[in-house]
């Protein structure tokens, strides 16, 4: 799964690189994060009548179906394997995917003999930001009748792990090749076979991994010094 990322490039960074034409985020209400945890309002990559808008949307999927938003927190994550069969991530699949930009990802090892667990962080060897393959969906509380806020929210979609990653984890995030990003976004896309063909673990060279401190355990630290390599518990 992929449960605490980071995100601290800006807006300007975020439009270069993922050939964003509108950003309807407000600059100063996009602040970085070395922790970002779920219900985190983060910055995401979509299409909107052709052409790519980047914005801040929540983090925890909520159905249009949903009674509240308490279920986002049970889907930070979408398992590849079940976008199809999910009435939680069909549609939104075939017809709301996007891109969450990440500067990296944290990821926690089992400790043989031990009930600690490590964690790793995982960055594109360029230093590029990642492109997490992620879902999308507008909810509002149907208790509150028609004039109710729309609220945005979005799923990372995981996949089986690469090499780099089966050490540590059985599951990684969808890491999408620039190549892909025009037929990922594309809203008029319904294609799901071909669109599954990109559901796959990225290669292991692209990414780089080293220990970190148990201080990213905890949401409140929240700095760069989360990403200082640590020593390995040799127990």
């Amino acid at each position: 799964m992929c449960g605490r990322y980071v995100s601290v490039s800006s807006p300007t960074i975020l439009t270069e690189r993922f050939h964003v034409e509108e950003v309807r985020l407000d600059p100063e209400a996009a602040e970085a994060s070395y922790n970002v945890t779920p219900r985190a309002v983060m910055p995401v990559v979509a299409e909107s009548k052709g052409h790519r808008v980047l914005d801040l949307v929540r983090w925890g999927l909520v159905p249009s179906w949903a009674k509240d938003l308490s279920i986002g927190d049970r889907m930070i994550n979408a398992r590849a394997d079940r976008l199809l069969t999910s009435n939680a991530y069909k549609r939104a699949f075939e017809r709301r995917r996007c891109i969450v930009p990440a500067d990296g990802f944290y990821e926690w090892q089992k400790l043989e003999g031990s009930r600690r667990k490590q964690p790793w962080f995982f960055r594109r060897r360029d230093g590029e930001p990642i492109a997490f393959g992620g879902l999308w969906e507008i909810w509002h509380d149907p208790k509150a009748g028609d004039d109710a806020p729309r609220i945005r929210t979005f799923t990372i979609i995981t996949t089986e792990p690469n090499e780099l990653m089966k050490p540590i984890h059985d599951r990684m995030p969808l890491i999408l090749a620039e190549s892909t990003w025009d037929q990922w976004l594309d809203a008029e896309n319904r294609d799901v076979d071909a669109l599954g063909k990109l559901l796959v673990p990225s290669a292991p060279g692209e990414l780089e991994a080293w220990p970190v401190s148990t201080l990213v355990n905890k949401p409140d630290h929240n700095g760069p010094e989360l990403l200082e390599r640590a020593e390995l518990d040799s127990q």
